[in-house]
């Protein structure tokens, strides 16, 4: 019987890169998401509203009777210092970022409980560890995905179920694109200077890809990863270290 994983916004960008890796590697693979994708078994779901998620990996749960992974990815970012998040921006953002995850790996414990082995893996950012200037509500809802990661290994390691969270730094996806995006437009800058900026901040003086970070995940999904529990995975390209 093929191993579980479910991936939350897997249809574009990391979470899209981590699907494809899972697939070649002979998982059953979910995917939770609203935009459709031909890449594993699609599930249309609103990762903000806390019972989709909860009803959703129900049914999997039901149907495979078995949960080996879970890739919590799906998330968006927010450009805005404390002063220019009003309250329902801040609800949004924590809807998709912060509950979706809680939702998701609430839902996968009682089968990873029952089976007495999963893998958690949280999609957080280098903002779980350091801080960006004009990144106040994205940066604190990282910052939980790093705390939900290492408390989970602790309650549940006696049930041989792992939690680890994954910083990606700056990754070359749609989301950045997107943020790229509206910085210029509000700016006026000119996009292909803002990404060779980008680049040039990192350490190793290029964008991370898609597939470097899956491949990260694809690993602490393995049991190659099995004493690895309770840990903050960097991916940046060496820009935390700075």
């Amino acid at each position: 019987m093929s191993k579980v994983a479910i991936v939350t916004g897997g249809t574009k960008g990391i979470g899209l890169a981590v699907i494809k890796r899972l697939l070649l590697s002979g998982y059953d693979v979910h995917n939770l998401d609203i935009e459709h994708s031909e890449y594993g078994q699609f599930h249309h779901c609103d990762v903000s509203d806390v019972n989709a998620v909860k009803n959703c990996i129900a049914t999997i749960s039901q149907q495979t009777q078995r949960i080996d992974v879970l890739v919590s990815n799906a998330g968006k970012h927010l450009s805005a210092n404390i002063e220019c998040t009003d309250e329902q921006t801040f609800d949004a953002l924590f809807a998709l970022n912060v509950k979706g995850a809680y939702a998701a790996v609430q839902s996968v414990l009682p089968t990873m409980k029952q089976q007495q082995h999963g893998a958690i893996i949280l999609i957080a950012s280098d903002q779980a560890i350091i801080a960006k200037s004009n990144s106040f509500a994205y940066n604190l809802t990282k910052h939980a995905l790093a705390s939900m990661a290492k408390t989970t290994a602790l309650d549940y390691a006696p049930f041989n179920i792992r939690a680890n969270a994954v910083c990606p730094g700056t990754i070359e996806t749609p989301l950045f694109h997107h943020a790229i995006d509206t910085y210029c437009e509000k700016s006026g800058a000119n996009k292909a200077d803002i990404v060779a900026e980008e680049a040039a901040l990192q350490p190793l003086n290029r964008l991370g890809k898609a597939d470097e970070v899956a491949a990260l995940v694809q690993f602490l999904a393995s049991d190659d990863a099995s004493f690895i529990t309770g840990s903050l995975q960097s991916i940046d390209g060496g820009y935390s270290a700075q």
